[in-house]
């Protein structure tokens, strides 16, 4: 796999001739070992005589989560001794989908998380400090872990814990990068100003930030990065991934957008009728993994909304870069005529200071329609904070959805449900 480590830096063509060469790949091995892709192209009529050429790939049906949820063991392209890992999605979006994973495959996400952190100017000098989940199946977590063994970097596995322990381990340890949820970045700002401490003392230099945007559409940092930054001189990078692409979107020091690694994953962005959009426009994140062994998935919609930018990037990177996640497509809500994502509401809360943590609930009421209720843990006044809350949801959304004031007991109970691996902000419950 190294020998393309610096597709990105390619031309366009060359970049093109990579990526034809291992699409053809993946539908040959798709077509002649997955149960469910060989069923499904038979059925349409495909075969290794029409897929010619990179350029075919609009010829392929689409395939959308529900299948893989309804007939998850059918994209197993391998014996089942030859499974290494077990992997798994979260299920915030209905039944976790399982990832099986091969030797090849562990190899291919810790080659791929290498070249992220390549990108986001990681180096061996560097001791990182992983305040993620390393374990309930997450690949996110053993993604990073292998990622930075194969860069040679240290690493501190801490998982997400408190800001206590966080601020110990800094103090002690020393890591200079950490890698994590920014919304926890923001709790350990926190507690070093209730200790009295100054969190600009330590060794750390930069974040990788995941699971949570810190960016707007024109990559300007949103609420939640520009308070992080406001307090903390750090750089920080974005990074947007999914368990089912087993390939990570992250940004160059630039910060316009995650680029794509073009030998690990083609990209599509669609809009509802399946047809490419115009480059800068937003549409649905549709993927077709390279060199994927045990479940190879070809022009899988991942229901995330983004926008995608094909100009060379400063960094001098020729690669497509993708936006922020607008939101997914199943998230979506329309409420009283008005339709948003919950990045919209993350924006509006994160900029409220007198709201220490929230959760937002969005379920189907009694006569068939969204409902929002917005659970706020309030820092002062609960008044104070209603008729705020109120005035900015108004005037920028132009709705009010449910407000109830709760505390911190009741708000870690809805952001942590049973068998949760992580904080739920956005609970749907349609």
């Amino acid at each position: 796999m190294n020998t393309t480590v610096d597709l990105a830096f390619m031309s366009a063509g060359e970049i093109r001739d990579v990526q034809e060469q291992k699409f053809l790949e993946t539908f040959r091995y798709a077509l002649a070992h997955s149960p469910f892709y060989s069923s499904l192209y038979n059925a349409h009529g495909i075969s290794e005589t029409n897929i010619d050429s990179i350029h075919d790939l609009v010829k392929l049906p689409l395939v959308s989560k529900t299948d893989m949820q309804q007939a998850n063991w059918d994209f197993l392209s391998v014996p089942r001794n030859k499974i290494a890992e077990y992997t798994a999605t979260s299920g915030t979006l209905g039944i976790p989908v399982t990832i099986a994973m091969t030797d090849h495959d562990l190899d291919r996400l810790a080659y791929n998380e290498y070249k992220s952190f390549c990108c986001a100017d990681g180096s061996p000098e560097e001791i990182y400090l992983l305040l993620l989940t390393l374990d309930r199946q997450f690949m996110a977590g053993i993604a990073y872990y292998t990622g930075l063994r194969k860069l040679g970097a240290g690493i501190i596995r801490l998982g997400p814990g408190n800001p206590a322990a966080h601020w110990e381990t800094i103090n002690r340890l020393k890591p200079t990068v950490l890698v994590g949820v920014p919304s926890m970045f923001l709790k350990l700002i926190d507690y070093t100003k209730s200790q009295g401490l100054d969190i600009n003392t330590t060794a750390v230099r930069k974040a990788i930030c995941l699971g949570e945007n810190i960016r707007h559409q024109d990559f300007s940092l949103n609420v939640l990065g520009s308070k992080i930054l406001s307090d903390w001189d750090i750089k920080l990078y974005a990074t947007y991934a999914s368990t089912e692409m087993q390939t990570a979107f992250t940004e160059c020091n630039e910060g316009a957008g995650g680029h794509l690694q073009a030998d690990l994953v083609i990209v599509e962005i669609l809009d509802e009728d399946g047809n490419a959009v115009p480059d800068g426009t937003a549409g649905e994140v549709t993927i077709t993994t390279l060199g994927v062994e045990g479940m190879p998935l070809l022009r899988y919609k991942t229901g995330d909304i983004c926008i995608a930018h094909n100009a060379p990037c400063p960094c001098g990177r020729n690669t497509l870069r993708l936006s922020p996640v607008l939101g997914r497509k199943q998230q979506m809500i329309k409420l009283n005529g008005t339709t948003m994502y919950p990045p919209a509401l993350f924006e509006i809360l994160n900029g409220i200071s007198e709201i220490k943590d929230y959760v937002i609930e969005v379920f189907t009421n009694n006569i068939g329609t969204d409902e929002v209720v917005l659970y706020v843990e309030p820092l002062r006044n609960e008044q104070d904070l209603i008729q705020k809350l109120s005035l900015n949801l108004q005037a920028r959304l132009r709705i009010i959805p449910r407000l109830e004031c709760v505390n911190a007991d009741q708000i870690r109970l809805l952001q942590f449900p049973e068998g949760s691996r992580k904080a739920l902000k956005f609970k749907d419950l349609r």
